[in-house]
């Protein structure tokens, strides 16, 4: 199977949706010989943030000399991302062969008698066999959804993370905040030290669930925290402490965005209670990381042809919130020139009213998923100056950058789905001015 043959197979598991459940991925890793047993995980869920607290994390092991995979979803471009190897995407080549891999077990226990594993399932099956055949001696585990039933939620981890808890996936995960909070929850193993940064109700739910699995909860603003304290050089400069932990620092941290300030605490937090037993990680390699680290689309910053750009994958009211809370400030009086796109499952009207200002311009364009909605539906209930409906994205793109002048700012966003492409694009874009 090559790279092609595996993301046509992996298409025909879309018919099969989203199914929550561990049955079948414990079928299948058992038949592949647990090979997520076979390196020590960080097992990370929550709202917003985690992806990007994977990033930090996966980054400070990596500078400890650890060699370390992470698995996130989605993916922005390509499927390979989802999948890395100390700081790297794996080949086409070795995507292909890990799928070809997983395959034949897919169709016993079909045979079996057993539902057919979704696509995430297959996914999540290839990316631990491909650490284990790589020799990976960490992975950092990102929850697809929720948590409780999520198909990652066969590791056995050093320390769990909850970044946050916020509405979302309702769905599937019991149609209330308390009840996405008990999914949440799920990931919490016994004796599995907890970090978290989630609040109120949410927060007494993790407490209840650590108390009854007997292990340390790690709250933020409690036991540790960070804050900002200047910008230096494109980056933040953030101070950490945790009287626990008996620790007082600071560090410069290379990600943008009130909210990775709170993210790097959650994986600062985690590096030291791993560093309980890995002598490897230290405060020279956390410090080295965090300077250094990168996650494309979270409040990503370009200039292209003198144009400011920010390209961020908020996707639901939370994310929308911070996202406008960081224009805000770094981008106080710049006029704003959103290029938006949101799947039909959000909360459209909710994340709109969040995001935007009266004299903000919008180029409404429609993502690449079968999930999207159309824009025709919602562009009449903006407050806004202008607004242009564009549903084929490359040409909502050239439209928003003639839009965008030099005292503007052209901000991408509404999908995951819908940045990867047009990140692509940009980077391309700046290639061809090199």
């Amino acid at each position: 199977m090559n790279y092609q043959e595996a993301l046509e197979y992996l298409n025909e598991l879309n018919k099969f949706g989203t199914k929550m459940g561990l049955e079948r991925i414990k079928r299948l890793v058992e038949l592949l010989d647990e090979p997520h047993l076979k390196y020590k995980t960080v097992h990370i869920t929550g709202t917003n943030g985690k992806g990007s607290t994977c990033a930090m994390v996966s980054e400070i092991l990596r500078q400890s000399g650890i060699k370390t995979g992470l698995y996130t979803s989605p993916h922005l471009y390509s499927y390979t991302e989802r999948i890395q190897i100390n700081g790297v995407a794996v080949s086409e080549e070795v995507f292909a062969n890990c799928i070809s891999v997983v395959k034949p077990f897919v169709e016993q226990m079909i045979e079996e008698g057993m539902e057919s594993p979704t696509q995430f399932e297959v996914l999540t099956a290839a990316a631990f066999l491909c650490f284990a055949l790589n020799e990976v001696e960490y992975a950092v585990i990102e929850v697809g959804l929720g948590g409780l039933l999520d198909s990652t939620n066969v590791v056995e981890p050093e320390v769990s993370v909850i970044t946050n808890v916020a509405f979302e996936h309702a769905q599937f995960c019991g149609g209330t905040l308390e009840g996405i909070a008990h999914h949440k929850a799920g990931i919490i193993k016994d004796n599995v030290p907890v970090v978290t940064d989630a609040k109120g109700m949410t927060l007494e739910i993790l407490h209840e669930e650590a108390t009854k699995k007997n292990t340390d909860l790690f709250i933020e603003d409690i036991d540790f925290a960070a804050g900002f304290l200047r910008d230096e050089e494109n980056k933040q400069v953030i101070s950490f402490a945790s009287q626990i932990i008996g620790v007082a620092t600071e560090f410069k941290l290379n990600l943008l965005g009130i909210h990775q300030i709170r993210n790097s605490a959650l994986a600062i937090m985690t590096a030291y209670l791993l560093s309980n037993d890995e002598e490897r990680i230290t405060s020279e390699a956390v410090k080295k990381a965090l300077s250094g680290v990168k996650w494309p689309g979270r409040f990503e910053y370009f200039c292209v042809s003198d144009k400011q750009m920010i390209i961020d994958g908020a996707h639901n009211p939370a994310g929308m919130s911070m996202l406008r809370q960081n224009l805000d400030r770094y981008f106080p009086g710049e006029q704003r020139v959103f290029l938006l796109g949101i799947l039909g499952d959000k909360d459209i009207d909710v994340m709109i009213k969040t995001l935007l200002r009266p004299d903000d311009v919008v180029v409404a364009t429609v993502p690449d998923s079968a999930r999207s909605s159309d824009p025709s539906d919602w562009v009449s209930k903006l407050n806004v100056k202008y607004v242009q409906i564009e549903k084929d994205r490359q040409q909502a793109l050239t439209k928003a950058m003639g839009l965008t002048q030099r005292d503007a700012v052209l901000c991408m966003t509404g999908s995951l789905y819908l940045i990867g492409e047009l990140r692509h694009e940009i980077c391309e874009l700046i290639k061809t001015k090199k």
